[in-house]
C-alpha cells in the first residue's frame, strides 16, 4: 500500500494484543494481532476504512518467509535448510500449506498453513506465491519487491521451491465510507489432517472473532495467576525487548565491559551454561524485597510467554543476615512457579557475591543482557532513567544544486562468449559484467580472493564478506547465504558534499543512475562507474601473505567544475561465527597514533586475542563504531541515516551495536584525480595488528601489494598454456 507524506501512525500494546493504526491516502487501517490460547495460530485482523468520497481499488499482499526449523539451523545454513520445505496451495480455502520433507524414514515433521480471508468488500482477484525469488526478484529487496512493482497477479508457484515463502494477494473494491475486514492467519499442526481442519475451522468469521475474545480472557487469567497488574505486565514486556535484543541502556557500564577477559566457560562452575540470555539482579538490603519479587514475577511471566531467561540474583548483603535474605528469596520463588526452577536452565540462580571472584563478577556483568541493582532505585525508576544517548550530529545541509552531468562507462568490446550480461576479456584473464538499474545477474556472481591465512568473497554487486584463518569460525564481517539480496555487512559510498546526493561505487548497496562494469580477475575485483561527473574505479584485493584486504578508490572529476566529495567505508563486525552470538561482546576503539578503528572479542574462546582493524589513508576523517547510529532505526544500507548527517559522530567503546565506519572529505579540481585506500584486516594480537596497519599504510604500499598479487597469479597460472580447436576449452 502506498504511503502518504501526511500519514499518521499509532501502536498500542496491551495484554494478549498488539494494535497498529495508520492513515494513508484517506485510508484508515487498524490491525490487531493476537495468538490463540486454544490453537497454535496467530491471527492478524485488519480493518480498512475508505475515508474518501470515491470507491477505491485496493491490493492487499501478505508475506512471510518459511523456516520450520531451529533458529540456529536456519542461521547457519539457510539455503540448505530451505531445500527441504515443500508448499501447496488450496485455492478453494484461500490457504497455503507447508511442510518439511523428511530426511529419514522415522522423521515426522509438522505442517504450517497461511490463510487469508476478506469480508465486506468486493473481491476481484486472488493469487498466491511460495517462491521468494519470484516474489522479491534478484536485485530487489523486501522494501521494494518485484511483486509490488509488476501489475500482474502473483504467479501461483508451489511445490519444492528453493526459497519458500507464503504470500497471498487480494485485489478488492471498497466503496466510499465503507470498511473491509481482512483476517490473516498463520498456524502450525502436528499432521496434515489437523492442519486441514484448522484451515477449515477458520473459514468461519465468528470463530476468528472468538480468538480475539479468548486471547483477552486468557491474558487476564495469566495476570491473575501471577497476581500481577496490567502495569506490571507492561514493565515486564519492556524489559523483555532488552532480553531478546541487547540494549546498551540496560547493560553494564562500558568501563566494566572492556575489562572482561573471560569466556563462556567461566560461567559453568556456577551451574550456568551461558546459552540463554542472563538477567542479573544485585541485592544488598533486605528492605528492597519488592524489587526481588518483581523480577521473580517477571521471570515467571517470561516463562509463560515462551521466553527462556536465566535470572541470576546476587546476594550482596554485607551484614550478618545474608542467610536470612537467601531464605526470603527462596520463599518468593515458590508462589510463582509450578515446577522447581532453581538452578535449572531457564531458571533462577541465587549466588552469594563474596563467593564470586573479581574476574567472574566482571564476566557476569559483561554477559548479562540486563543489569539491575537495588542501590539504583525501584524497577520503574531504573527503567525510566535508562535512556539511550541521542546523537548530536546535525543533519546535512545542502549548499548548492547543479544540473546533473550524465556520463557513463561503456561495455568493453571484443568480449569472448558474451551472453548479454558479460563475457571473458580478450586475454581470458578477467570476466567482465555489466549491470544497470533494472539489469542484474540471475544470481550473485562471486570472486573468491584469499591467501593461506585470510580471505574474502565479493559479488558482482560489490558486496563482500571477509574472514581470517577459518571462514566459519572467525568471520570479520557477516556471511549470509542469500541469492536474492546478495551479501550484507560491507559497504562504500560517495557523496556530493554540496548537494548531499550519494551513491555507491559498486552496484550495491546504493545503486546510481548509470551502469556499472565489474571485472573479476585472478586475486582482485574491479568496479567501474561514472555518476554525475565523478568517475570511480574501486579495486578489491588481498595481500599475497598478510591478513589485509585493500579497497582502493580512484576518483576523477569529469564534471567541468570544482567538486567537494566524501568517501565512506562501512563494515559490520562479527569476530566469530554468528553475529547474533558475538555482537554484545565486541569492543571497539580508535587507535590514536594511526587513526585506525580496532575491534576485539575477548569472549571468543579460540580467537579472544585477535584484533581486527579498519583504516583509511586520510587525516580529514570522521568515524563511528555504532551500527544503530550509522544505519538508523528501521534503516537500510541502501539509505543509511549517516549519509544524511554532516559527519560521523566519533562514538566508540563497548556496549554498542558494533561496526566500523570511516568518512573522508576532500576537494577535487577539474580533471583532478584522487586515490583513497581503505584497509580491512586482523592481527594475532594488538601489536601484530598495529604492525600491519603501519606496514601497509599509504597508496604506495597498496600499489606494491597489487603488483605482488598480479605477479603471483601470472607465475602460478602462466606456466602452462592450452591451445585446442575449441576456444571454450582454452578459456
Amino acid at each position: 500500500m502506498p504511503i502518504s507524506l501526511h500519514s499518521s501512525n499509532e501502536a498500542v500494546f496491551t495484554q494478549g494484543r498488539a494494535e497498529f493504526k495508520r492513515r494513508d491516502l484517506s485510508l484508515d487501517t487498524h490491525t490487531e494481532i493476537v495468538v490463540s490460547p486454544e490453537d497454535d495460530i496467530e491471527l492478524r485482523r485488519m480493518h480498512i476504512t475508505n475515508r474518501s468520497r470515491k470507491r477505491r481499488i485496493i491490493e492487499l499482499t501478505s508475506y512471510a518467509e518459511v523456516v520450520m526449523t531451529s533458529p540456529i539451523a536456519d542461521e547457519l545454513h539457510p539455503a540448505f535448510s530451505n531445500l527441504f520445505v515443500q508448499t501447496e496451495i488450496n485455492q478453494q480455502r484461500h490457504a497455503i500449506l507447508c511442510t518439511r520433507r523428511p530426511r529419514s524414514q522415522d522423521e515426522r515433521n509438522p505442517w504450517m498453513f497461511h490463510l487469508m480471508k476478506v469480508h465486506d468488500a468486493v473481491i476481484t482477484q486472488i493469487s498466491y506465491e511460495t517462491s521468494r525469488a519470484t516474489f522479491i526478484g534478484r536485485g530487489n529487496s523486501i522494501h521494494q519487491p518485484a511483486a509490488m512493482i509488476q501489475p500482474e497477479p502473483l504467479s501461483n508457484t508451489a511445490g519444492s521451491v528453493l526459497d519458500p515463502v507464503v504470500a497471498i494477494q487480494y485485489r478488492i473494491i471498497i466503496e466510499a465510507g465503507e470498511t473491509a475486514t481482512v483476517d490473516m492467519i498463520i498456524g502450525m499442526a502436528d499432521t496434515k489432517e489437523i492442519c486441514y481442519s484448522l484451515v477449515e475451522k477458520y473459514q468461519d468469521r465468528q470463530l476468528t472473532k472468538r480468538v480475539m475474545e479468548l486471547a483477552w480472557t486468557h491474558s487476564q487469567v495469566v495476570l491473575r495467576q501471577l497476581n500481577a497488574s496490567e502495569g506490571d505486565a507492561q514493565i515486564y514486556g519492556r524489559l523483555a525487548s532488552s532480553v531478546l535484543f541487547a540494549n546498551p541502556s540496560f547493560r553494564a557500564d562500558a568501563s566494566v565491559l572492556i575489562n572482561n577477559h573471560r569466556q563462556q566457560s567461566g560461567l559453568w562452575s556456577y551451574s550456568i551454561s551461558g546459552d540463554l540470555p542472563i538477567v542479573l539482579l544485585k541485592i544488598e538490603n533486605q528492605d528492597n524485597m519488592q524489587l526481588i519479587k518483581q523480577m521473580i514475577q517477571a521471570h515467571a511471566y517470561w516463562r509463560i510467554k515462551g521466553i527462556s531467561v536465566d535470572l541470576v540474583i546476587w546476594n550482596e548483603d554485607r551484614g550478618g543476615y545474608r542467610q536470612d535474605l537467601h531464605n526470603q528469596i527462596l520463599g518468593l520463588i515458590t508462589p510463582f512457579t509450578l515446577n522447581d526452577v532453581k538452578d535449572q536452565p531457564g531458571g533462577i540462580f541465587i549466588r552469594t557475591a563474596d563467593q564470586i571472584s573479581y574476574e567472574d563478577r566482571i564476566l557476569f556483568q559483561s554477559v548479562a543482557h540486563i543489569v539491575l541493582s537495588d542501590q539504583l532505585g525501584t524497577l520503574d525508576e531504573q527503567i525510566n532513567r535508562r535512556t539511550k544517548i541521542k546523537s548530536t550530529i546535525p543533519y546535512f545541509n545542502p549548499t548548492k544544486f547543479h544540473s546533473s552531468v550524465f556520463t557513463q562507462v561503456s561495455m568493453p568490446t571484443g568480449l569472448i562468449f558474451n551472453n548479454g550480461l558479460g563475457g571473458f576479456s580478450p586475454d581470458g584473464k578477467e570476466y567482465v559484467i555489466m549491470t544497470a538499474p533494472g539489469i542484474s545477474t540471475p544470481a550473485p556472481w562471486i570472486n573468491v580472493i584469499a591467501n593461506p591465512y585470510f580471505g574474502a568473497i565479493v559479488s558482482e554487486c560489490g558486496q563482500s564478506y571477509t574472514w581470517t584463518e577459518n571462514a566459519h569460525e572467525f568471520r570479520l564481517t557477516p556471511w549470509n547465504n542469500d541469492p536474492i539480496n546478495d551479501l550484507k555487512g560491507e559497504a562504500f559510498y560517495l557523496r556530493d558534499e554540496e548537494s548531499g546526493r550519494f551513491w555507491s561505487p559498486a552496484p550495491l548497496p546504493c545503486k546510481g543512475k548509470s551502469p556499472y562494469i565489474t571485472r573479476h580477475g585472478f586475486g582482485y575485483s574491479i568496479f567501474e562507474h561514472s555518476e554525475d561527473g565523478i568517475e570511480s574505479t574501486m579495486t578489491m584485493f588481498i595481500d599475497v601473505a598478510a591478513s589485509v584486504k585493500f579497497i582502493v578508490l580512484k576518483l576523477r572529476n569529469n564534471s567541468g567544475r570544482m567538486r567537494r566529495v566524501s568517501a565512506t567505508g562501512y563494515v559490520e563486525w562479527v569476530l566469530g561465527d554468528l553475529r547474533s552470538k558475538t555482537q554484545m561482546h565486541i569492543t571497539t576503539e580508535l587507535e590514536t597514533r594511526t587513526g585506525a578503528i580496532l575491534a576485539t572479542n575477548a569472549y571468543n574462546t579460540e580467537f579472544g586475542e585477535r584484533v581486527a582493524f579498519f583504516d583509511v589513508d586520510d587525516t580529514n576523517k570522521s568515524f563511528t563504531t555504532d551500527r544503530s547510529e550509522f544505519i538508523g532505526r528501521n534503516g537500510t544500507l541502501g539509505n543509511p541515516e549517516a549519509m544524511k548527517k554532516a559527519k560521523l559522530s566519533g562514538r566508540q567503546g563497548a556496549s554498542l551495536d558494533p561496526c566500523a565506519a570511516l568518512q573522508v572529505v576532500f576537494d577535487m579540481g577539474e580533471e583532478e584525480e584522487k586515490e583513497i585506500v581503505f584497509r580491512l584486516g586482523a592481527g594475532k594480537n594488538l601489536s601484530d595488528a598495529n604492525a600491519l596497519i603501519q606496514q601497509f599504510a599509504g597508496g604506495l604500499a597498496a600499489r606494491n601489494a597489487l603488483k605482488a598479487v598480479n605477479h603471483f597469479w601470472e607465475d602460478t597460472l602462466g606456466k602452462v598454456q592450452i591451445e585446442t580447436p575449441d576456444p571454450a576449452v582454452n578459456i
